[in-house]
């Protein structure tokens, strides 16, 4: 398994970069998202990466973000979901973004990314509605990892709230969300598991 590369980029185009690590070159496909955050040539870079092994194919996935490669392997898990659509996913789409979509089964939004129809739309909110829900590496501008670590520890003891009380991680999540989307300030366990109580309800 190869984790990472970090190395002098070579050369760089919207669908793949080129970085010499120690006098081998890695040919390592990206999103968009990633192309966007690449240094100029000649300058020191570092991706995180997924070695895709199949009998017809071998190629190195890289992301500027864990959490864009924690999506891509999630995603790729998914039946009848291979890399080229995961990486189409993740241009289109911060992973906070993919999230949201998932839970808030967001068909409409989903079928914008390139070859997703309304058929694989609907199998991915079953199948990764409860991976997303239960991963925790998301971009740090997302309303619900991001911010003052109060935020953050009342999320989480939310959450916890909420499970107890018998909703599905699943549901909870999007409660929480859209509580903080409407009020990003919260910093009270009790007020957010209220409000996100409410919010399921209605």
């Amino acid at each position: 398994m190869i984790d990472y590369v970090s190395g002098t980029l070579v050369d760089k185009a919207p669908e793949s970069a080129l970085v010499d690590v120690n006098g081998i070159g890695y040919r390592v496909h990206v999103p968009t998202s990633t192309y966007q955050n690449l240094p100029d040539t000649d300058e020191e870079v570092t991706l995180y990466t997924y070695h895709y092994l199949r009998e017809d194919d071998e190629s190195l996935y890289g992301f500027a973000t864990k959490a864009e490669r924690t999506v891509f392997e999630t995603m790729t898990g998914v039946s009848r979901v291979g890399p080229k659509l995961a990486l189409s996913a993740l241009s289109s789409m911060s992973p906070t973004e993919l999230r949201d979509h998932v839970m808030e089964e967001d068909k409409n939004r989903l079928t914008q990314i390139s070859g997703v129809g309304k058929k694989t739309a609907d199998r991915l909110i079953v199948e990764l509605r409860d991976p997303l829900a239960d991963l925790d590496v998301f971009d740090d501008t997302s309303p619900l990892s991001g911010g003052s670590d109060a935020r953050a520890e009342a999320r989480a003891d939310a959450l916890e709230a909420l499970t107890e009380l018998g909703m599905k991680k699943a549901d909870a999540e999007r409660a929480i969300r859209r509580v903080l989307r409407e009020d990003a300030g919260i910093q009270s366990a009790d007020e957010l598991t209220q409000r996100a109580l409410k919010e399921s309800q209605d």
